[in-house]
């Protein structure tokens, strides 16, 4: 006679209330309960079928693995702490340091407009225009045809500067078929944020984006 899990997990009758009664599988103290149903059923089991070895074991091993399960989960949420601390550490550095991530900023050094873009496939034509902060196209560039993976491209921004809040936007056709490659910017790296478990850095521009968005380091 093999013993009722479900007893469990099910919230005692009397003397608690629905909110406190519920006995999870997690709760430290189902073990004891297992093994006193366990010790009680041996003692009450009929001496002319008694349970065998192998049944025991098996009620056994599914306690324990419950156990297992669950210092595993511990053990697994305390080094995924302990991983975004130490990559909190090492991303410290990236402060006061460029990185490239999606966004169509239109970053301007010295004149010239820098931006970049990623391709699923190849295409016939490329073309790059540069768009005022109202949204509207002042000038086009077409890069012509250009092969799958990242790209860049370099817009000369006259007398333009960063705080002229310029876009662009990236269109890109491949026979009859076009495509919206996903655009790429360059954006300078403010602070680093490391609320709850994940990892963000708090960028310039783009504000705050995850850490596994950043595409290349400058």
């Amino acid at each position: 006679m093999a013993i009722d899990f479900s007893t469990l997990n099910k919230p005692s009758s009397t003397g608690t209330s629905s909110s406190s009664g519920n006995l999870a599988a997690d709760d430290p103290g189902s073990q004891d309960r297992f093994l006193k149903l366990l010790i009680t059923q041996i003692q009450n089991q009929d001496p002319l079928s008694p349970m065998d070895n192998a049944q025991v074991t098996s009620q056994i091993a599914q306690i324990n693995t419950v156990s297992g399960i669950q210092q595993l989960n511990t053990t697994v949420q305390g080094l995924s702490g302990q991983f975004t601390q130490l990559q909190a550490l090492q991303s410290a550095s990236l402060v006061g340091r460029d990185v490239v991530v999606p966004g169509n900023v239109l970053d301007i050094n010295s004149g010239v407009g820098q931006g970049g873009f990623e391709l699923s496939g190849p295409a016939d034509a490329v073309k790059v225009d540069v768009l005022s902060p109202s949204g509207q196209v002042i000038d086009t560039m077409a890069l012509g045809a250009l092969g799958s993976g990242s790209h860049s491209f370099n817009w000369p921004a006259g007398t333009a500067t960063n705080d002229s809040g310029l876009r662009f936007r990236v269109t890109a056709t491949s026979g009859s078929v076009s495509s919206n490659p996903t655009m790429l910017m360059r954006d300078r790296v403010n602070a680093i944020n490391t609320s709850g478990n994940a990892l963000n850095l708090e960028l310039q521009n783009a504000g705050s984006v995850p850490y596994s968005s950043v595409r290349a380091l400058n």
